[in-house]
């Protein structure tokens, strides 16, 4: 293919191929060649211009195929238009003479067509250059016409197409001439041909203006005729043509050109609607015509045409646009709603007819009004529909109260209202139903009276009107919840008044229904109370229906609906009333079938209508029942609902008699009785029903073959039975479009009506089942058999052999029985049931064994196969599959293969072929790769039918069968590959346009290839480099196809390439195809084209958008796109998509494609983004918002006009967003959420305000989340304030995002302040509307948390400031503390609970922060540090916030011990639930207990902690204010919490309500912590350690654990639980908080106990004291019952997993291998200090025995941390986990036991082991282990010496040792080790126990004098070594301290000399280093000291050397002189000095 990449064709290549790979060649070449010409230099082109025309005109005459011809011909005008265009005439010359030749053969039309192309292509790119030559051409062409077959005829409107466009007014002469011809081809045989004569003509309107003024109805008239007969793809061009055609004739009369001429004639808005309306009405049967017929009152409008004139509506409307509709929409109303008023009784003759031009009308409104208008524009639009309801029904009125005089007159109004009603309701509830909660103004406004003026319908005579109504009133529930329940209640009150009238039963009982229906799309619910209402009066109703026969049947269908309904509210809400239902379900049918007799032999027509009605809708209730309550279907429940079925099935087999006695009344009540049966029984399983399995089987069998069935609807049977993929393809009608809601009538045939409410009223409740649009069911008839089929299936499988058998021997018989029609229909039925039978046992792995059973079934298919009807085969090859699949058999699979290969051999028919060749495919769907030799077969067989190009229909049926092979054989396909790829090459590159639907199968087949191939396709070998190409040039042929699904298939297929292989597929040819697609009227292109991006955009997001931008701005011609991709980018075309889009799956992948984007371009589109949000957001800020925004600040001075921009927008700039949704504002708003989520985990600059501004002035192109925070605040302030609750939801929690990111960022320009501080004001706006009364509690309870945050923030620092928000709080906090009773009755109980729950939840965060700071602000006090200037400035002390709480603290702690019992009682296991109070507790009721848990578990944790802080706030021993006070202003508490003292006479003591607390808070503790589930929140885990560190913070709760030993022992098993669970470092050091508190308290404990026993025993001897604490006989610790051994447990695991090193399993020696010690991380550190703390405590809570036990442990652990941790760090510090072990040993080694006398020996020799264990560090194993740090060590073994009893350390071995490690030590080089070492020696040397300090001094005191000695030759350098010598001094005086009198003499002696010689005269002074002159200070404080305190020995040294003295005397005079200089930095040095060894000393020692 490489080859083919060249200017001018590669001849010798091309020569050298086969005739396949000629034609992929030449297309290779010349799509090349189209990118090589626009790339090419002008001369260069020039040059090869000659050879290049006569090689792309040779190729004419090659017969190129139609993508060649139309890429030859592209190429051509594309060469002229760059190159000389002199030779271009001889070209067109000579296209004509190919075009005039009178050769007809079929192998010469190519080369026709292709100059038909050509010419078309040339005028197009050249246009007005080829002056008068277009004449002749159209002449000629239009000539060829006449003679021309489709294929040519289709070519020649194409060009004809192209030659307008490119002449535009110059060929004006030849308009009537095009107009003639495209006239003829609009109602062309041919399909393709009619939609290229619309696109000719939509071209010729642009420029003759005769068709939009003069001859405008006879181009109306021409598109109805073209509609006859036609397709999908001709009614959207045709709709088009009209559509355009007509709107142009509206507008054209303001153009001035236009009038001008005076022959235009003015075209009225009327005239248009009336042509239009004609078509609707008439057809295309013209004017004259119809008026013969009209009077005979026989013809009917055909349902094609119908529904092409319903679309050009649309195309009509859409093309003036959303603002000229708005103008005119009342006009256009009434005109609409006429076109099924009595005036035209055309399309309201039959019901059937009724039901089809409803539907038109709805489509019409919903598109025009629905997708065009903006939302203020469809509040509007929805008044005007009311005022057209409003004057229907005063219509309608006036002839109801005219009395019955002329009733007959009465019923025609009634009919002649009716369906202009349902129109206007639906449409207005669909109108509501899409506004949501932004239509609060409209239902408001009094003016406009929508809901009386919708009640007052209900009552209407006409049942559509009535269901109509009712379905109104479900739209505006769902719509705005807050309506539900008054709605609900103010039907049921007419319900109950007007129980008298049929019609107001009927009217409000499906109201009321509706409304039920509702319930599950409103999330708040409806008061539970309600339900009992409505059971009530449903009972009442069935009761009272016998009292009068005018209303029984009224009232029974009335009460039965209203139990179905009620069943959809769940179990909670029927849980109650199920006895009663079951009781009434009971009564319906007779008790025993001699009941039934007698019940035949008694009633009459009427009665039997009145019963069979009650038993259907007893049916229904109980479908119902078991549908949405399968939790209540117990056992017992069943053994109740089960009796009366068999009684029903009885009833089933006696209909057909009782109809024939009773007659034609009670044929619909029989049907619907049957499918009401039938459906339950879907429901039940079978087991339920076994007794009557056999005769519900022949019942179904004579049901589906009752000879009074003429009806086939195979369009709404077989869809489910046959497989989606199939459908697809085989019958286009089925496939999902925009129209699908009016394509769906012609779809089901003509005499089927298309489904609607009246059908089944009992739907009405149903979930529906297409977003917003009415529940559609079919007539009685059609569902009936529907559920027959089903129902065959499972019935059928679950019968013995033999009946089966019968049954099936007898379904066959009956279609041989019957003729004709009837034959069709039966056969239908008999598949349908048979496959349905077929598809149960294999979905539920039965099957199918006895030969005899397959003969009929394979009869009954095999039949079907070879039906007329494409569906039938399809189901029939489905179910031939099915049935080798049950049977599974290779033998029986292989057979069956057979016998399809032999028919298909030998069959010449399609229908035969067709079938079979599904059937192979479908063979190899179910069972895989039958074999391979069957595989060679079947795909040698489907490549020859695929070539049939006689019969287009088996190439697609082939083909689809082909793809199913590919799919299912997998890697077996890889030998097949290359000859398929070249087959669907050939096929692609020959087949006409014309047969799309063979295109559609080659895609599939190419598709299922790529795929089948998958990762192969990325090899570099030749085989896999030209698959690949050939797959990449089909591609390119299928994207240029004209048919709009085979695109969808192209761009499926590179998008498969492109995750296969993505190097090579070009991203910007494929995102430029994407791009253009964007807007598609095809559902099914609009969906393959997000599918793809939203693929593309997971890897490359930002290469998407630029190729996107780039192709906006490069495209010569305006693209077609309605979004904008030049200014917005790519990401706002979806967003303007988002918003028109209506399909679900659409939205979702837009929804995701523009998540992706985010997440991986937020950050560097920062601006873009936030602006693209910004702009849908403020886009539909009404003046409502606007208001508000004023409160924006002052400082914004220069953006003070903000808030006008957000009104007016009359700049000239169109916004890029017109009116969006409110779903895509709320998106949006998601999105902002998401930006911010983005930068959080980018740069840091992006949340610091000094970094941003500084890095955006080093580079002005970067851009930090800090500088939008204005516009983040606005856009959460717009959304916060909207109409739309979800909105405001959205806008609060994006509030909430902001504030918790950007609290902490301080203002750089303001220091002390941060940065959030200047916006108090929006935020405070943004809330305030959230508290008042009318808001949704779920608004509320998402407003109060943000308040929460927000003062919890600490952002605003002044009280008055925070008292706004906290006034909110305030405000709440009353309004719920009336309780549960007095909260909205609008909503579920559950709602109040949630608000209740929120408010206390938004209350406990403030109160825990306040504690927090409180807190804090105590401990800065206590540091001298802390600065007052805080305090200074007006702001707050930390105290004030908590004084603002503590107002209310006493109603809140009572508030949050009430929620915390709750939430105890709610989370009992089941079986307690017997206990639980009746009334349900403080904030719950006990039905609604289900729904309230979920809002517990979101609250209960800070409750938690806040109560627990407010406990240990009153240290459990101040009583609550409150307690006990009787005048309480809750009426309902909690009873247990004893403020209900009053009521009875146990009052509590005050210690039982502690004790209670105490328990209530540590059992929730527990249970939450000791089973935690996954989706536990870190926050809950958080809050609930807290709270138990507040609980064991004050005394009182700690003496309860240290008594309880096994409560301390749950807890901790619970913690250590949590830590093994747990990841994160926070909650572990928590957990380790709480141990350490519950060890503290059992330290307590013992030391309590302890104390009172000595005070008993006081008089006794002090030996006999009995011991406390654990293990104290044996020692033992026993595990599960030792405290002591549970913490144990807890630390080691937390050492452990910091360092593995600790566990002798792992290293394999109890000593631990010699490893490089490690720094841990920060957490790391923090969790091992914890431990180490603890582990040190644990000896204090032993007996002497017990801590004997633990000892080695500790010891083990403690030293271990040491080993493994004691780094070397700079400055000699130590790692904080070594200083944590020293301090840890340091308690370990004081402890009293080591004293104590039972364990004093055995802890000496444990003590011994351990100083060794820590010596033995020190000597390297093999010389490696040199980096612990001596220091650490070092200090390990000081802290020995000093802590412990001098026998440990003494013993001559240990000390021997230790006095060599400090003489190591000394020697040293490092300064900072030499420095340590002579602190420690220091504390040594001072021990005042001589044994162990001396031995020390003898040894090393002479090496320190070496050394000091050595410093005082050397003179010191710098201050370490200034430092060395100061510490060597302190030693020195220290010994001279310690030393007794006869010695120290000698030592004066010796430090005196030292001293002098480093003092300095006041000469030497001036010029010495600072050093020189620190170290003169130091000696000279020193000799000052020591002269007076050893004055003798002082003089005597003085005396005996006067070199000294007099050294020392100029010194001192020297000082004096500078004395006053000096002091300060003497202080200073001598401070330094000592404080490090203080601090050292602090440490560990």
């Amino acid at each position: 293919m490489e080859l083919a990449h060249s200017l001018l064709l590669n001849e010798e290549a091309y020569n050298q191929l086969g005739e396949v790979q000629k034609a992929e060649f030449i297309f290779d070449w010349l799509r090349y060649l189209e990118k090589l010409l626009v790339a090419t230099s002008r001369s260069d082109v020039r040059e090869k211009q000659k050879t290049l025309v006569e090689q792309l005109l040779s190729l004419l005459n090659s017969s190129p195929g139609p993508p060649t011809r139309k890429l030859l011909a592209k190429n051509l005008a594309l060469l002229y238009s760059i190159g000389d265009t002199f030779s271009v005439y001889e070209t067109i010359d000579k296209c004509n003479d190919l075009i005039r030749s009178k050769d007809d053969s079929p192998s010469y039309l190519p080369t026709k067509l292709a100059a038909v192309v050509c010419l078309g292509s040339l005028y197009k790119k050249l246009g007005r250059i080829l002056g008068n030559t277009f004449t002749d051409t159209v002449g000629n062409i239009l000539k060829a016409m006449k003679s021309a077959e489709s294929q040519g005829r289709y070519e020649i409107m194409l060009s004809l197409q192209n030659i307008l466009n490119g002449l535009g007014a110059a060929a004006t002469p030849c308009h009537r001439d095009v107009y003639k011809a495209a006239r003829s081809c609009l109602t062309d045989r041919s399909m393709a041909v009619r939609c290229a004569a619309a696109k000719c003509l939509l071209e010729l309107q642009n420029e003759a203006v005769f068709m939009w003024s003069t001859d405008l109805d006879s181009v109306a008239t021409l598109c109805f005729k073209s509609f006859e007969g036609s397709n999908y793809d001709v009614r959207i061009s045709v709709s088009k043509l009209l559509g355009t055609v007509l709107a142009k004739a509206i507008i054209s009369k303001h153009s001035g050109a236009a009038a001008s001429r005076q022959s235009i004639r003015r075209v009225s808005l009327e005239e248009v609607l009336e042509l239009l309306g004609t078509g609707f009405l008439r057809g295309s049967s013209g004017f004259l015509r119809a008026s013969g017929d009209m009077l005979k009152g026989t013809s009917s409008v055909s349902r094609d045409v119908r529904v092409g004139v319903t679309q050009a509506y649309v195309v009509f409307i859409s093309t003036l646009g959303g603002a000229w509709l708005e103008k005119n929409f009342a006009a256009f109303l009434s005109h609409i709603l006429s076109l099924v008023s009595q005036s035209h009784p055309k399309a309201t003759q039959t019901q059937i007819d009724a039901v089809c031009s409803r539907r038109c009308v709805s489509f019409i409104l919903r598109a025009t009004v629905g997708g065009l208008l903006g939302e203020k524009a469809q509040i509007a639009a929805a008044k005007d529909i009311c005022q057209a309801i409003w004057k229907l029904k005063k219509v309608m009125d006036a002839v109801m109260s005219d009395g019955n005089l002329e009733t007959r007159l009465g019923s025609a109004d009634v009919a002649a209202s009716q369906h202009m009603l349902v129109c206007a309701l639906q449409e207005l509830g669909n109108l509501i139903h899409s506004l949501g909660t932004t239509a609060a103004p409209l239902l408001q406004d009094s003016s406009a009276g929508i809901l009386d003026n919708v009640i007052s319908v209900t009552v209407h005579p006409s049942i559509s009107v009535r269901l109509a109504a009712a379905w109104c009133l479900h739209c505006i529930a769902v719509a705005l919840p807050s309506y539900l329940t008054p709605l609900l209640d103010r039907c049921l009150e007419r319900l109950t008044v007007l129980k008298s009238s049929p019609e107001a039963v009927t009217g409000f009982s499906f109201a009321v229904a509706a409304l039920l229906g509702a319930v599950k799309h409103c999330p708040l619910g409806i008061p539970h109370g309600k339900g009992k209402i409505i059971m009530a009066l449903a009972e009442d109703l069935l009761c009272s229906a016998a009292q009068n026969s005018r209303l029984s049947a009224q009232r029974t269908q009335a009460g039965w609906l209203l139990i179905a309904a009620l069943m959809t509210l769940g179990p909670a809400f029927v849980s109650h009333h199920l006895a009663r239902v079951l009781l009434l379900w009971r009564c319906v049918f007779p008790v025993s079938p001699k009941d039934l007799e007698t019940e035949k032999s008694r009633g009459d027509s009427f009665t039997w209508q009145v019963t069979l009605e009650g038993r259907a809708g007893a049916l229904c209730a109980i479908k119902s029942f078991v549908a949405h309550c399968g939790d209540l279907l117990t056992e017992e429940v069943m053994q109740h609902l089960l009796p009366p079925l068999p009684c029903a099935v009885d009833l089933l087999t006696q209909l057909s008699s009782i109809l024939k006695t009773y007659g034609s009344p009670l044929k619909t009540p029989s049907v619907v009785y049957r499918q009401r049966l039938y459906e339950l029984l879907i429901l039940l399983s079978p087991e339920t029903y076994e007794g009557n399995l056999s005769a519900i089987l022949r019942e179904l069998a004579a049901d589906l073959t009752a000879p009074d069935v003429q009806v086939a609807a195979s369009s709404f049977l077989l869809p489910p039975l046959c497989h989606q993929d199939d459908l697809l393809i085989l019958s286009p009608l089925l496939q999902e479009t925009d129209h699908r809601f009016i394509e769906e009538q012609l779809l089901l045939g003509s005499g089927i009506a298309c489904g609607s409410l009246e059908y089944d009223p009992y739907s009405i409740y149903e979930k529906d089942v297409e977003g917003d649009s009415v529940p559609k069911p079919l007539p009685p008839m059609l569902s009936a058999t529907s559920s027959a089929v089903k129902l065959f299936g499972v019935v059928c499988a679950h019968v013995g052999e033999a009946q089966r058998l019968l049954v099936l021997e007898q379904l066959l018989d009956s279609i041989k029985h019957t003729k004709g029609a009837r034959q069709q229909v039966v056969q239908l039925h008999v598949v349908s049931s048979v496959s349905s039978f077929l598809k149960y046992v294999a979905g539920s792995k039965g099957h199918l064994s006895p030969e005899e059973v397959r003969r009929p079934v394979l009869a009954l298919v095999m039949g079907a196969l070879e039906s007329p009807s494409p569906l039938l085969r399809c189901a029939a090859a489905e179910a031939w599959a099915r049935l080798a699949q049950v049977v599974d058999d290779g033998a029986f699979t292989a057979a069956l293969a057979q016998v399809s290969f032999d028919k298909l051999k030998s069959a010449r028919d399609a229908v035969t072929r067709t079938g079979h060749s599904l059937a192979l495919g479908s063979l190899h769907r179910y069972l895989g790769g039958i074999s391979s030799q069957h595989l060679n077969s079947c795909v040698g067989i489907l490549y020859t039918l695929s070539q049939d190009s006689t019969s287009p229909d088996v190439q697609t049926w082939a083909l689809h069968s082909l793809s199913l092979i590919i799919d299912s054989a997998g890697p077996l396909y890889y030998i097949h590959a290359e000859p398929t790829l070249s087959l669907i090459m050939m096929l692609l590159l020959n087949v006409p346009p014309t047969h799309a639907e063979v295109h559609q199968s080659l895609g599939r087949c190419l598709n299922a290839l790529i795929t089948t191939l998958g990762p192969e396709l990325q090899g570099n070998s030749t085989s896999v480099s030209t698959l690949r190409s050939s797959c990449l040039l089909g591609c390119a042929v299928m994207q240029d196809n004209p048919d709009c699904l085979v695109q969808a298939q192209a761009i499926s297929c590179l998008q498969q390439l492109h995750m296969f292989a993505p190097r090579h597929v070009n991203l910007s040819s494929l995102v430029s195809c994407l791009c253009v697609n964007l807007c598609s009227p095809y559902l099914l292109l609009r969906r393959a084209v997000l599918a793809c991006l939203r693929q593309l955009v997971q890897r490359e997001a930002a290469e998407v958008s630029e190729h996107a931008v780039m192709l906006a701005k490069n495209s010569r011609e305006e693209l077609t796109l309605d979004a904008n991709i030049r200014e917005v980018g790519l990401e706002g075309a979806l967003l303007t998509l988002l918003d028109k889009e209506t399909d679900q799956k659409l939205c979702h992948d837009i929804k995701e494609t523009l998540n992706h984007m985010l997440t991986s371009m937020a950050v560097d589109k920062l601006s873009f983004w936030l602006k693209l949000c910004k702009d849908v957001l403020a886009a539909s800020a009404d003046f409502a918002t606007v208001t508000c925004v004023d409160t924006m600040q002052e400082e914004e001075g220069d953006k003070g006009d903000d808030a006008s921009v957000l009104t007016s927008r009359n700049d000239g700039r169109p916004h890029p967003f017109t009116n969006p949704r409110w779903a895509t504002r709320v998106f949006a708003a998601e999105c902002v959420c998401r930006i911010i989520n983005q930068c959080e985990n980018a740069h840091s600059a992006h949340f610091d305000v000094a970094l941003a501004q500084e890095m955006k002035k080093k580079d002005s192109r970067s851009d930090f989340l800090v500088l939008h925070l204005a516009d983040l605040i606005r856009m959460a302030f717009m959304a916060a304030t909207d109409h739309s609750d979800q909105l405001r939801l959205s806008g609060l929690e994006t509030l909430l995002v902001v504030i918790r990111r950007f609290a902490t960022i301080p203002e750089p320009e303001f220091p002390g302040h941060v940065i959030l501080e200047q916006y108090q004001a929006n935020v405070g706006a943004a809330l305030r509307p959230a508290f008042t009364s009318e808001t949704p509690p779920d608004v509320t309870a998402k407003a109060c948390q943000v308040c929460s945050a927000w003062i919890a923030s600490g952002v605003v620092s002044d009280l008055n400031d925070i008292r706004r928000v906290h006034q909110l709080l305030v405000a709440s906090l009353t309004k719920i503390q009336v309780g549960k009773e007095a909260l909205s009755h609008l909503y579920n109980e559950s709602a109040s609970t949630m608000e209740i729950l929120a408010v206390l939840k938004a209350w406990a965060e403030v109160y825990i922060i306040a504690v927090e700071r409180h807190k804090n602000h105590r401990q800065s006090l206590k540091t001298p540090a802390c600065s007052e200037e805080s305090v200074g400035n007006g702001s707050i002390s930390p105290d004030g916030l908590l004084e603002l709480v503590h107002a209310d603290l006493g109603t809140l702690s009572r508030l949050w011990l009430a929620a915390l019992q709750d939430f105890a009682l709610l989370t009992l296991p089941s079986e307690f639930a017997s206990q639980l109070p009746v009334e349900g507790g403080a904030f719950y009721t006990a039905e609604t207990s289900e729904n309230a848990k979920l809002h517990y578990y979101n609250s209960w944790a800070l409750i938690l902690h806040a109560t627990a802080l407010w406990l240990t706030s009153t240290g459990f021993v101040v009583a609550d204010p409150d307690e006990g006070a009787p005048n309480l202003s809750r009426p309902v508490t909690p009873t247990s919490m004893c403020q209900g003292s009053s009521s009875g006479p146990t009052v509590k003591s005050p210690e039982d309500v502690y004790t209670e607390r105490f328990h209530l808070i540590l059992g929730i503790s527990v249970k939450f912590l000791c089973s935690l589930r996954s989706d536990a929140t870190m926050e809950s885990i958080t809050a609930c350690l807290h709270a138990l560190q507040a609980l064991l913070d004050v005394p009182w709760p700690r003496s309860k654990i240290g008594s309880d030993q096994d409560l301390g022992i749950e807890l901790l098993n619970v913690l250590h639980r949590v830590i093994l669970t747990r990841e994160s470092p926070s909650i572990q050091l928590a957990s380790l908080e709480v141990v350490r508190q519950i060890i503290c308290a059992a330290q307590e404990h013992v030391k309590e106990k302890r104390r009172s026993a000595e005070v008993d025993d006081g008089a006794a001897e002090k030996e006999t004291l009995p011991e406390f604490g654990e293990g104290k006989d044996t020692g033992g610790l026993v595990p599960g019952k030792s405290l002591v051994f549970a913490t144990l447990e807890l630390c080691v695991c937390i050492l452990v997993r910091q360092l593995p090193g600790l566990n002798p399993k792992l290293t394999g020696s109890p000593g631990g291998k010699a490893t490089k010690p490690q720094m841990l991380s920060e957490d790391g550190s923090r969790l091992v200090s914890a431990a180490l703390v603890i582990l040190s405590e644990l000896p204090a809570v032993c007996s002497p025995e017990g801590s004997i036990s633990i000892l080695p442990t500790i010891l083990y652990l403690t030293t271990g941390v040491l080993r493994e941790t004691a780094v070397k760090l700079p400055g000699g510090q130590l790692s904080s986990t070594a200083a944590a072990s020293l301090q840890a040993l340091k308690g370990i080694l004081s402890s009293p036991m080591a004293r104590a006398e039972k364990s004093h020996t055995a802890w000496t020799g444990l003590l011994r082991s351990a100083l060794t264990t820590i010596l033995d560090c020190w000597d390297p194993v093999d010389g490696t282990h040199q980096e612990l740090d001596e220091v650490s060590l070092l200090t390990a073994i000081t802290v020995f010496i000093l802590s412990t009893s001098p026998e440990v350390t003494t013993i001559p071995c240990l000390q021997k040792r230790c006095i060599e490690k400090f003489k190591a030590t000394l020697e040293i080089k490092d300064p900072m080790v030499q420095i340590k070492t002579y602190q420690l020696l220091l504390s040594i040397f001072q021990y005042p126990n001589p044994a162990v300090s001396y031995p020390y001094i003898y040894s090393l005191v002479s090496s320190i004098m070496e050394k000091l000695q050595e410093i005082d030759r050397r003179k010191p350098e710098d201050t370490t070594e200034l430092q060395i010598f100061q510490e060597g001094i302190k030693v020195l005086e220290a010994l001279v301290a310690v030393a007794e009198e006869q010695h120290r003499s000698q030592l004066v002696a010796c430090l005196l000399p030292i001293l002098i010689s480093f003092v300095l005269d006041e000469n030497a002074l001036g010029s010495a280093t600072s050093v020189m002159r620190n170290l003169h200070d130091f000696a000279l404080q020193n000799l000052m000291q020591i002269g007076p305190q050893y004055s003798s020995v002082f003089k005597s040294v003085m005396a005996s050397s006067p070199a000294l003295k007099a050294r020392l005397e100029a010194a001192i005079k020297g000082n004096q002189e500078t004395v006053k200089v000096k002091t300060p930095t003497s202080k200073h040095t001598k401070n330094s000095g000592k404080s490090s060894s203080i601090q050292l000393k602090t440490n560990f020692l």
